[in-house]
């Protein structure tokens, strides 16, 4: 499950980076969290990468209610291709979720360890997402996405059993506009290194914003191995 990412890159670095026109108003992010809006790219009509800013958690077409996003925020990759929820937009609504890192947590309710997963010498990269566009009976349509998840990798493993998908970055445009049986390949474990941070509980609470959310744990955090980069 990925419940919490950050982005730490403004709207002209995602734009060099991803090749979509530049958005001045993308700030770094550093606790996004479901239910707010945060930047996705996708395809146009015509194929080009386009990005805007959707809301996390998908709400599919025929849903009744906004608050079905809340149980959507991911995608297991085993069933995105069967499940009613995500079966079309795998077919024609893909999209890609800019990042610089999620947080997972360890240990018991009330005591959980945070840490920051990053990918090595990799500042920003692309999770696979699915985008849905919904419409209140009486209001303007709603874009919503889903961020896909896998099994962990080995250095993932080690604190949870699932980790979203990060895809290479040539792979993006199979991902984007490719064919669905080509686009499924791309979801398995990221198999390159990544970096397990202990950071501070600040992040914790989803109201909270800013660098500090990566702050290192406090000393009392003595678990081994505090980082970690492994292949």
């Amino acid at each position: 499950m990925c419940s919490r990412y950050f982005l730490d890159a403004d709207g002209n670095i995602i734009a060099y980076t991803f090749r979509v026109p530049d958005n001045t108003a993308i700030r770094k992010r550093f606790n996004i969290a479901p239910t707010q809006d945060a930047p996705v790219i996708r395809a146009d009509a015509t194929g080009r990468r386009e990005i805007s800013m959707l809301r996390w958690g998908l709400v599919p077409a025929w849903a009744k209610e906004l608050k079905v996003g809340t149980r959507m925020i991911n995608a297991r990759a085993e069933s995105v291709d069967t499940k009613p929820a995500f079966r079309d937009a795998l077919k024609h609504r893909r999209c890609i979720v800019p990042a610089s890192g999620f947080f997972e947590w360890q240990g018991e309710a009330g005591r959980k360890q945070p840490f920051a997963i990053t990918v090595t010498q990799q500042p920003l990269f692309a999770f696979a997402g699915l985008w849905e566009r919904w419409k209140r009976a009486d209001g303007d349509p709603v874009e919503t996405f889903t961020i896909v998840t896998t099994g962990a990798n080995e250095s993932v493993a080690r604190i949870h059993d699932r980790m979203p998908v990060i895809l290479p970055m040539d792979a993006i445009d199979t991902w984007l506009t490719g064919p669905p049986d080509a686009a499924l390949q791309l979801l398995k474990p990221y198999a390159g290194p990544v970096e397990l941070r202990a950071v501070g509980k600040f992040v914790s609470n989803v109201n909270n914003e800013g660098p500090e959310c990566l702050d290192d744990a406090q000393p009392a955090w003595d678990e081994s191995p505090r980082q970690q980069s492994l292949l």
